[in-house]
């Protein structure tokens, strides 16, 4: 189990109820009162803990090691699951995963990010940053999506689209940009899901949706805090502050308006208890496209004109 910087109170306790559980094994005390008492302290502590947590808190828990990604989610929400690879112009990029799944009869073109659940796997993954061709294959997919009316579901988990030199060569600007174009005359429901990062670009080339929900303990932000923080201070040592600025939590997003629904995750974040996190976001994924899927095309296309001209108007007192 890992643990991060502010779960040390935790830490301990589960050090010390790794112990006792020991002495119990052994057979010699009856230590069932005092691990009882212990588990006991561990969910009143972690439910202090995670009561009040800081934007750079939830940063940190949307970045955690052991966090599910969103193959893990696929397999769970989906009887069965399609992948389909490739853009048809350049290759097939691997941090962003797409296909066709169905989820309890329904069929759905699912697309989303994938960091990689280890070292060699993160690196195959590009550690969740996809380069143009991903953008262009997500597009394809969903365009395939609209050819058979099909769902398109969306699963976000970026640091931000890859930003080295060849990505810039093949037109990264161009390929998210011609995905927000395209979504925004989609003839299909798109539902769209933050389930760890949601940083600049990179997590908006699959983020205009009809329903735009947010993971609890996830962030949506034009920039991560450490970049925010070398830009405006010329160091990282100040991401603390610039997270609190930028105001970049799920609480925020709903409070500007900029997403639907906050989705409740489990006591200690996703990766506490993967199955349950997945059933729940199957849940909100299914009543979101069950809404969506009762109105017209007009009235669909109307709707997400409407919810996205919206984002950022100031009404002025006169």
């Amino acid at each position: 189990m890992v643990f991060l910087d502010f779960e040390q109170p935790l830490e301990k306790l589960y050090d010390q109820l790794e112990k006792v559980k020991q002495v119990a094994g052994e057979g010699v005390v009856d230590m069932d009162a005092t691990i009882k008492q212990l588990e006991s302290k561990i969910k009143s502590t972690r439910k202090e803990i995670y009561a009040n947590l800081t934007g750079w808190q939830k940063v940190q828990l949307s970045r955690h090691p052991e966090r599910p990604y969103t193959l893990y989610y696929i397999n769970q929400m989906c009887r069965r699951f399609v992948e389909l690879h490739g853009d048809r112009k350049f290759g097939d990029d691997k941090a962003i995963v797409g296909g066709i799944g169905t989820m309890d009869g329904q069929s759905v073109v699912i697309i989303g990010h994938q960091k990689g659940v280890n070292t060699k796997m993160r690196q195959y993954r590009n550690f969740g940053m996809a380069n143009p061709e991903g953008y262009r294959k997500a597009l394809r997919l969903m365009k395939m999506a609209e050819r058979f009316g099909l769902p398109v579901v969306c699963l976000i988990d970026t640091p931000g689209a890859y930003p080295g030199i060849e990505a810039e060569e093949r037109g990264q600007a161009e390929a998210i940009a011609r995905n927000l174009f395209e979504m925004a005359q989609l003839t299909v429901p798109i539902v769209c899901a933050v389930i760890g990062e949601g940083a600049s670009g990179g997590a908006i080339g699959i983020g205009v949706g009809d329903h735009v929900a947010m993971m609890e303990n996830t962030w949506y932000s034009v920039i991560s805090p450490e970049s925010c923080s070398s830009i405006l201070w010329r160091s990282w040592d100040y991401k603390e502050q610039a997270a609190e600025a930028l105001k970049l939590t799920a609480d925020h997003m709903l409070e500007f308006g900029i997403i639907d629904e906050i989705i409740k995750e489990p006591a200690g974040g996703a990766h506490q208890n993967p199955e349950e996190m997945a059933k729940t976001l199957k849940r909100h994924l299914k009543k979101a496209l069950a809404q969506l899927q009762e109105l017209s095309t007009e009235e669909l296309l109307d709707r997400r004109a409407e919810k996205y001209n919206a984002i950022g108007s100031v009404h002025l007192p006169e």
